[in-house]
């Protein structure tokens, strides 16, 4: 609860297909109430069962939200977090990708912090459970120092003519597929088990025709200690899962004393070097929400900031660099070589 067992005031900009996972997070938490719902479609907004606006400074004005939470595309982003900043909301948080450009967020990361105001890109792989219990174990250095963690992408959609149709259909035409709106997450992942890197290595590739996009590819990560980090993804293949979406594919971090392995139904297993035997960290769990309710642990992460003054994660200024390693990737692959210097972030 805030000060005077007020609860926070929250309106959601954007009624899309993911916009639904925000909606059943925001309602089921005791702390905050909904008081708006926009779309530029209105029967989307009224859908949500919040109240509906099509203008999202009308709703601004007459809600008057202490966050607001937007989820629409990235081109929309810049313009809606000015909006907010004008009607003194108290946070932001705002979908990834995150705004059209790496200039344009920069923008944005300055107009919030010039107000005052914290602004968190809504990047939430790394609050699922299966990330955050691997970078404790590797905190507690379960398995001795790190040199490979590897992910394997295999979301099992990308086939045929129909490929996307039935959910996300704009994936057809974005011109940047694999890396900006999937392999995005695992750019912040690393980070947020690894650390910075200081070198990235790609190979990106289109393998169905009826896309725009890239749709399977390669990075690496080089780190300063020799530790490596490899995404692969591949979206026209699957992986052994009862959901392929679960966890979108399998990982193994390996170390000197060690190797963790992600399943593809959310569970985390520790093997000690030279044995045979593994230790379940993390069990399969009947998660409700996507991505082992990745949404609402991070709603739940922003909640717990603004109400306690804890330090929250992923704020727009530390997520520059998540936008500059992102170019770096398709620079890499446009000049078939190894990118040692980012954007500046």
């Amino acid at each position: 609860m805030t000060e005077g067992g007020e609860t926070l005031r929250v309106a959601c900009f954007g009624a899309g297909y993911f916009a639904r996972f925000h909606y059943d997070a925001w309602r089921s938490l005791p702390q905050v109430r909904v008081v708006g719902a926009c779309d530029l479609d209105l029967e989307k907004a009224r859908a949500t069962g919040f109240s509906a606006f099509d203008s999202l400074d009308t709703m601004l004005k007459m809600a008057r939200p202490d966050i607001l939470d937007i989820i629409t595309p990235p081109e929309t982003h810049l313009a809606a977090i000015r909006s907010a900043l004008a009607q003194g909301v108290r946070a932001i948080v705002c979908q990834k990708p995150f705004c059209s450009s790496l200039a344009e967020a920069k923008e944005a990361a300055d107009l919030a912090e010039a107000a005052g105001i914290p602004l968190v890109v809504h990047e939430n792989f790394r609050f699922q459970p299966w990330y955050r219990t691997i970078k404790q174990a590797l905190d507690e250095e379960l398995i001795g120092d790190v040199l490979q963690l590897t992910f394997r992408l295999r979301t099992g959609d990308g086939q045929g003519p129909q490929a996307y149709l039935d959910r996300q259909p704009y994936f057809q035409k974005m011109p940047k597929l694999l890396i900006h709106e999937t392999g995005v997450h695992w750019i912040d992942t690393f980070r947020y088990l690894l650390g910075e890197p200081e070198a990235v290595y790609a190979d990106l590739r289109k393998l169905n025709p009826v896309i725009e996009g890239e749709d399977a590819g390669y990075f690496i990560f080089d780190y300063p200690n020799g530790a490596r980090a490899l995404f692969d993804g591949n979206r026209l293949l699957d992986h052994a899962a009862e959901n392929c979406r679960t966890t979108l594919g399998e990982a193994l971090v390996e170390g000197t004393a060690g190797t963790l392995s992600l399943f593809g139904d959310g569970s985390v297993r520790l093997r000690h070097f030279g044995a045979c035997e593994e230790t379940v960290l993390l069990a399969a769990g009947n998660w409700q929400g996507f991505g082992g309710d990745c949404v609402k642990n991070l709603i739940c992460h922003v909640v717990d900031g603004i109400i306690d003054a804890k330090p929250l994660e992923n704020q727009a200024r530390d997520y520059l660099k998540v936008i500059a390693i992102e170019e770096a990737i398709y620079e890499s692959d446009r000049q078939g070589k190894k990118i040692r210097e980012f954007a500046s972030a």
